[in-house]
């Protein structure tokens, strides 16, 4: 169904890190660390800043892959994993990708899915990888179905 969108990719997106998007996220966790909220902890700390809290880069703005023709609704988020090179920083601009790293079949117990593997990139300006994280989406035979009509 989408073996044919592999190693297709976005436009870069730029994001930034900010202090408010962090604070409210930190929130939204439940993990009001001082390293993510108090500038004071962030100066005296191996980072000389804030940093992020690892799930935050699910915020930012990937681009659109073209051709990739997803539903808007009845997906499942099966799992995402981070790989980090250093934490992210407050107040640093990010350039921000993804890409369809595979696609597979397997047979359920509710019938045919697809296992959707997007891989997304947050790079510095200047081009150091920052971080990678793999989503896992599943497309469920319902909306296999409905997306073959």
């Amino acid at each position: 169904m989408y073996h044919d969108s592999i190693g297709k990719r976005s436009n870069r997106v730029r994001n930034t890190v900010e202090r408010g998007a962090v604070r409210k996220f930190a929130e939204s966790i439940g993990d009001l660390h001082p390293i993510f909220i108090d500038e004071e902890t962030g100066k005296k700390s191996r980072y000389k800043n804030n940093i992020a809290p690892p799930t935050f880069p699910r915020v930012f703005d990937y681009g659109v892959i073209e051709d990739l023709k997803l539903p808007k609704k009845g997906l499942i988020h099966g799992e995402q994993i981070y790989h980090y090179n250093r934490p992210l920083l407050v107040g640093e601009e990010l350039s921000c990708y993804q890409e369809v790293s595979n696609y597979y079949e397997k047979k359920g117990n509710f019938g045919e899915m697809g296992f959707l593997v997007i891989k997304v990139y947050g790079e510095t300006v200047e081009g150091e990888l920052v971080f990678t994280a793999d989503q896992l989406v599943i497309i469920n035979e319902a909306v296999r179905k409905a997306m073959s009509v």
